[in-house]
């Protein structure tokens, strides 16, 4: 066998598996098939339809592309068996059904943005941010019942800088990902692929964080119950999408602001009952007291109105005594 030869189904929806279908493609890789999202839709009356970045590119190189509503669908299953794949690839896509993961003679294997078992889930690299973690990575893993529990292939370990977002991970493991796609492909191929349950990576009693889906809900910063550290982590581990946000309380007024960078400062004296307080100058800065700390905020967003960096706002927003965030 050889790359020109196994038939392979990618399987994908947003631009983070974009690079990893560009790598098999431009690396010469025999893709017969891309499965993608139905297309949804957008603008004001959500009267066009937009394929994801997936199936645009999917086109633009004249790849067939399925786009099931049900994977169990009769349609999508008999379509996947005339592209008689030898080997599915999913990269940010939705969880398979056995009947689908099992068709491929090779198998089925997941590329994984964290250092798997840890941060199971939709979110990983939110939540690895969130929680303040030092290092997360990619994992591709072959796909079993159990979501992100089958047998690691390969992983590859990344640092996270104290100044990094979401944004900054992202793109670092779409880049580092679609290369271990790529070299995960290359050793099932010519027969070198190791495996190893992930039971066996983290050890007997490992604790385990889980990296679940993300809602409005999740996003909201609860200032009272966080420290300086905490917050800064939360708001970068959120930033740019789908972003954290608070409350601000202005006299009768209270307006929902999405906070997308920050700065750690210290404070001098903690006062604890002044929690969630607004201190600024009118001018230069705005900032938020925790029990610890301040945050100072760089860039934010009021509902209804565009992001804009701090001096932008207070140009056009008063700030008063007693404003503060919740």
């Amino acid at each position: 066998m050889d790359k020109n030869s196994v038939r392979i189904v990618f399987m994908g929806t947003p631009e983070f598996a974009v690079e990893s279908l560009r790598a098999l493609v431009e690396g010469g890789y025999n893709v017969v098939g891309v499965v993608t999202m139905p297309d949804k839709p957008i603008g004001r009356h959500g009267s066009v339809l937009q394929g994801s970045p997936v199936k645009q590119y999917a086109v633009e190189h004249g790849l067939t592309v399925l786009q099931p509503q049900k994977l169990k669908d009769e349609v999508f299953l008999e379509a996947m068996r005339e592209l008689d794949a030898q080997l599915q690839i999913v990269v940010a896509f939705r969880m398979l059904p056995e009947v689908v993961w099992a068709m491929p003679p090779l198998g089925t294997f997941n590329l994984h943005a964290s250092l798997l078992p840890q941060y199971r889930g939709a979110a990983p690299i939110n939540w690895a941010i969130i929680n303040g973690e030092k290092e997360t990575g990619i994992t591709t893993f072959f796909l079993k019942h159990e979501i992100d529990t089958g047998e690691v292939i390969q992983q590859v370990k990344v640092p996270i800088l104290d100044t990094d977002n979401v944004g900054d991970v992202h793109d670092r493991l779409m880049k580092l990902g679609a290369d271990l796609v790529t070299q995960t492909v290359d050793s099932i191929i010519d027969g070198s692929v190791r495996t190893i349950p992930q039971e066996l990576i983290a050890g007997r009693n490992a604790s385990l964080r889980p990296a679940p889906k993300i809602f409005h809900d999740t996003c909201r910063i609860d200032w009272k119950n966080l420290n300086t550290k905490q917050a800064y982590d939360f708001i970068r581990g959120l930033s740019p999408y789908p972003a954290a946000w608070t409350t601000m309380v202005a006299g009768d007024k209270v307006l929902e602001m999405k906070i997308y960078e920050t700065r750690k400062l210290p404070l001098q004296d903690n006062n604890k009952d002044h929690v969630g307080t607004l201190l600024t100058d009118g001018r230069t800065y705005l900032r938020v007291r925790l029990s610890d700390g301040v945050i100072d905020i760089l860039t934010l967003q009021l509902a209804g109105k565009k992001r804009m960096d701090v001096t932008a706002f207070l140009n056009g927003f008063k700030v008063e005594e007693g404003m503060r965030l919740e």
